[in-house]
C-alpha cells in the first residue's frame, strides 16, 4: 500500500469524502494502534540510547542540591508546561518521605517576560532571569521539542558563563541544543512532537526519582530494599 493510499484510508476527511460509521471506527482504531506502537518503539529506542546520560543528569541535579544550589526550568509553549511540571515535582513531592527542594520555573512571571519581550526581544526572556537570579552551582533545565529555541540557547550560554550546570531535553536531532556544550543533552530522536513530549515527561519523572534516591543515599537514608527511610 503506498503512502497516499494509506493516508486516504486512515484519514478520509482529508480527501473531502465521508465514510460510513463502521469504516470510520475501524480507521480510528487503527490510528490508536499505530500511535501506541510508535510510542513504544520511540520509548524503547530513546531510553536504551540515553540511560547513562539520564543517570548523569540526575547526578548533576543531586550535586546541585547537595551544595544548596537551586534548580531553574524553562521552555516555550507545551514545553513551558513541562518546565512548570518539573519545578512543581521538586517543590511539592507527592511521595511520602521525599523532601521539598528549591525549583524555580522561569516561565511564570508574565510581567517580566512581556517587559523583556517588548523592550529587547523574546530571545532574552530567560537569559535576563538567569543573570538576575542564577548563581554558580545552580542548575538550569531547558526543554524544547526541536532543540532550536533561541531564548533557551541564549539562556544556556549565559548560564554556562556564570558557572551553572546545564541540562537540555530536546527532540528531532537535538538541534542547536545538542551543539551548545551542555553538561547533559537528552534527545528523543523522532520527528513526532507528541512522542518527544511523551518521552520528556517520563524523563523528568525518572530524574526526580533518581535525584531523591541519590540524596537519600548521601544522607544514609536508603534501606536495603532501595527505598528511602
Amino acid at each position: 500500500m503506498n503512502k497516499e493510499k494509506h493516508l486516504s484510508d486512515l484519514y478520509p476527511f482529508l480527501q473531502a469524502r465521508q465514510q460510513d460509521a463502521g469504516n470510520m471506527n475501524r480507521a480510528l482504531l487503527e490510528s490508536v494502534r499505530q500511535k501506541a506502537a510508535d510510542h513504544v518503539k520511540v520509548f524503547e529506542n530513546y531510553f536504551a540510547k540515553n540511560k547513562d546520560d539520564i543517570v548523569s543528569a540526575a547526578e548533576i541535579i543531586a550535586e546541585t542540591y547537595r551544595h544548596n544550589g537551586r534548580l531553574f526550568t524553562m521552555g516555550n509553549g507545551g514545553s513551558s508546561c513541562d518546565a512548570a511540571h518539573v519545578a512543581v515535582e521538586f517543590l511539592h513531592p507527592v511521595t511520602t518521605g521525599r523532601p521539598a527542594l528549591t525549583a524555580i520555573n522561569l516561565t511564570t512571571d508574565i510581567a517580566m517576560m512581556t517587559a523583556v519581550s517588548n523592550d529587547v526581544g523574546y530571545d532574552h526572556v530567560y537569559a535576563r532571569q538567569i543573570i538576575a537570579q542564577g548563581r554558580k552551582g545552580d542548575c538550569l533545565i531547558g526543554i524544547s521539542t526541536s532543540g532550536n529555541s533561541a531564548n533557551l540557547i541564549r539562556a544556556f550560554k549565559k548560564a554556562r558563563e556564570m558557572g551553572l550546570f546545564t541540562i537540555g531535553l530536546s527532540g528531532m536531532n537535538g538541534g542547536e541544543m545538542a551543539e551548545a556544550g551542555l553538561d547533559a543533552c537528552l534527545t528523543v530522536e523522532t520527528d513526532s512532537i507528541h512522542r518527544v513530549q511523551e518521552c520528556h515527561v517520563a524523563t523528568y519523572h525518572i530524574l526526580w526519582d533518581l535525584v531523591h534516591t541519590l540524596l537519600a543515599d548521601g544522607r544514609g537514608g536508603l534501606n536495603k530494599s532501595g527505598g528511602e527511610t
